[in-house]
Parts: C-alpha cells; structure tokens; sequence
C-alpha cells in the first residue's frame, strides 16, 4: 500500500473507494463524495474485512477508506489488506480508538492516515487532499538512498547544561560540514532557541503542527520549516506561556516520519519534561546526546536517564558529553563521575565565554560563529561520533550496565566520599 503509482492515467482505477460501519459517517463520507463528483454508490456499508473481500475480487481504487471499529484486532486486519490491495492506493483509516501506539502501528503497516470519529467533512476533505498530493507527487531518486537516515536526540541532565546549543551547533554541522539535508527539530515549544541561536523567527510551524496533527505531511513540512542555510530547516516555537501542550504525542510521531522522509539527518532538541511526557519519541531516535557537567546532580540524573534508555529505548546509543568543562571549577573528579555511572565520557566540551558570546552577538551557533575554538572542534568531534554511532547500527551501550541500585551505590559512595573531604 502507499507505493508508488502505477499507470494513473490508465482509467481503470477508480478514484475513491469507502467502506465505513455506521450510518453517521456514511452520511459524511457520501457528502464529500458528492462535493468531489464521485459517484456516492463507493461508499459503502462495511467495515475492513468487507473491505478485504471486496478487493480480493476487484481492482483496488486510487484513494480507499476503511473503517476499524468493528475490528478486533486492527494491525492484524490491516495486513490482510495490504495482501489484496494493489500497489499504489492511498489507504485513510477511521476509527474510535484514540491511542498513540495504535496510530503509530496504524502508519508503519502502510496507512497514509488514521481519523478519529465521529467523523467530520473537514477533516475527510483534508484527508482526500493530502492522500491527492501524494498521488500526483513527482516520484524520483535523489541519489542518496545508501546513505543511512541519522537520528539524534540531544538532552540535558540538568537546566543550564548547554543541551540546545549543542543541539543547534550539531545541526549546523551535520548540515554545513557534513553536507547532509538536516532537519532541526526544537520540541522546548515555549522556551525553545533553536531558531534564536541562529537569528531566525521561529513562527507557528510547529504549534500548527500539535493543534493540527493530521494537517503534518511532506507539503506541510515544506512550508512550515525555516531555513537556516541551504541545507539546513528549522521548526521551533515561542508559544504562549497560557497555552499548555495539549497533545497525546500524535502530531510528535507524525513529525518524525516526515523527518525522515524529507532529510538525511535529524536533530532533536529534546527537554527532559518532553521526554517523560511522551516515551515514544525516544523510539526512531539512533542516538542519544546525554548532555552534564561534572556534578553530583549531573551524575544523579545521567544515571537515571540512561536506566529509562535501557527499558524504553534500547536501540537508541548513548554517548555521554560533558559540557562547559572548566577544570578549575569542577565539583567531582572525571574519574569518580565515570565510576558512578559506570561508564566512559564519550566527550567532553571546554568552556569558551569568548566564542560563546561573539556566536550570540552574531546570531550563529558556535560552530560557525568561532570556527577556530575548541568548542568547535569539539562539536565536530560530536558530529563524527553520532554519524559513526548510528551508522554502526549498535543500539546497546558500549557497557552492560548493572542493576538500578548498584548504580545508586556508586553514587551514594561518591556522596560520602565528599563528605569525608568536606569534613
């Protein structure tokens, strides 16, 4: 399903096919028919298996709706499908579950989109237009299809620990030295520098996007982005500080398949907050930039993030980076901070108050602002890491790590050891 077109102009395909359960969104579905000039007897009463034995004996439309609610089990159903359902027919789901997981499972089998009920015209008419753009959409080969997609998400420890500006210094990289098309997605919807970092207005790309999760495809995306440079687009957001995140995490899946489908590399700016709030962003993601500096929270929240990694995203990489590295001002030793987390720093990153300052005032990340600095080699050296991490396909850890509370042990030694000293 959803493969490429074969012989559209051959007429022998009919232009819409449904097959729904109630009478309610027959109603709605033959109203949209009649709006487009197609013939409201393809709408029929049915659910997917009616579905499934009507195109087992028929040729498949070029736009097919099915409806799961009569389906037990709705993966299982939808394969059936997809067994009957010749290549090229974009295939638009209804149904009454609302669940993310579902969703997800629903657009990895081959769905185009899943819509809730009760169904309105509106969003069936957006549906039959984005299901068109697809169908009409120039199909060719960009040249790049042995080139792995990256996927890396960069999060902090702790508020103030650098995480964005190494997020937006990596995309910049990925894009300008490595020469990769990168999206740059910041998911701080109401703090979020992204866009800031490299003096750009970040526009309501993004809050469009959560409000509006079945509006996100490969158009949207196009149109909702910012460019930064030629090969690198941004989709951020300064929300309102009295407009909370009211989002089940569909519209944050949807955006990382577009991602994926659009550029070669993806960059995340991910907060903590977000990370708890929605698990499954962590899923499609090869590689997770841990962002600390050389402290006892620092160390306290490394572990805990990367015990969450093991048990929701085990093929996601960890590489450890200290940020801000100052040696005469640093609260544990490297080697008492590697013992209670037990594991290597991948890397660290010096403290740099002049590069740091001229890329603000430049409105560049760092990376570009002070090319010659240390903090730009050591981004680069990043960059290099994350690309080797996720084109080396090795989710685990470089470390089996042991048990929760052994690595609380570690870190509750490294607590009585300061406080012997500080005695």
């Amino acid at each position: 399903m959803n493969a490429p077109v074969k012989s559209l102009a051959a007429g022998n395909k009919d232009p819409f096919v449904g097959f729904v359960c109630d009478d309610l969104t027959l109603d709605v579905v033959r109203s949209v028919c009649d709006e487009m000039g197609w013939s409201q007897e393809k709408a029929f009463k049915g659910g997917l298996r009616n579905a499934v034995q009507s195109l087992s004996v028929s040729a498949s439309p070029q736009i097919l709706l099915v409806d799961l609610s009569e389906s037990g089990d709705p993966i299982n159903d939808i394969n059936s499908l997809a067994e009957v359902c010749e290549p090229g027919t974009v295939v638009i789901a209804v149904g009454q579950v609302n669940d993310v997981r579902l969703y997800r499972d629903l657009l990895l089998s081959g769905l185009q989109d899943y819509l809730l009920k009760p169904l309105s015209p509106d969003a069936m008419r957006d549906a039959i237009a984005h299901a068109q753009n697809i169908l009409h959409a120039p199909r060719h080969d960009d040249g790049n299809t042995d080139r792995p997609h990256i996927s890396a998400a960069v999060i902090g420890t702790r508020g103030g620990v650098g995480a964005s500006t190494i997020a937006s210094s990596l995309a910049w990289t990925f894009s300008d030295r490595l020469s990769r098309p990168t999206g740059f997605l910041d998911l701080d919807v109401h703090f979020g520098t992204g866009a800031l970092a490299m003096d750009l207005e970040p526009g309501r790309g993004l809050t469009d996007a959560i409000d509006n999760p079945s509006r996100i495809d490969g158009l949207f995306i196009e149109r909702a982005m910012i460019k930064a440079n030629d090969r690198l687009s941004i989709l951020s957001a300064e929300a309102a500080m009295s407009n909370p995140i009211m989002s089940d995490g569909t519209a944050f899946f949807q955006l990382q398949e577009e991602f994926r489908a659009a550029f070669e590399t993806t960059i995340i700016d991910l907060p903590r907050n977000m990370l708890i709030a929605y698990p499954h962003l962590a899923q499609d993601v090869n590689v997770m930039v841990i962002a600390t500096e050389l402290t006892l929270a620092g160390a306290r929240d490394a572990i805990r993030i990367l015990a969450w990694m093991k048990s929701n995203a085990p093929a996601c990489k960890p590489l450890i980076v200290v940020n801000k590295m100052q040696p005469a001002a640093i609260e544990i030793s490297r080697k008492d901070f590697e013992s209670t987390i037990e594991r290597k720093i991948d890397l660290i990153i010096p403290f740099d108050s002049k590069a740091t300052a001229q890329a603000a005032k430049l409105g560049r990340p760092v990376i570009e602002a002070a090319r010659s600095s240390k903090v730009a080699t050591a981004i680069s050296t990043l960059a290099d890491l994350v690309s080797g991490s996720a084109e080396d396909g090795d989710g685990a850890p470089d470390e089996e790590s042991k048990s929760k509370s052994s690595m609380f042990g570690g870190l509750k030694s490294l607590l009585a050891k300061k406080s012997d000293k500080d005695g």
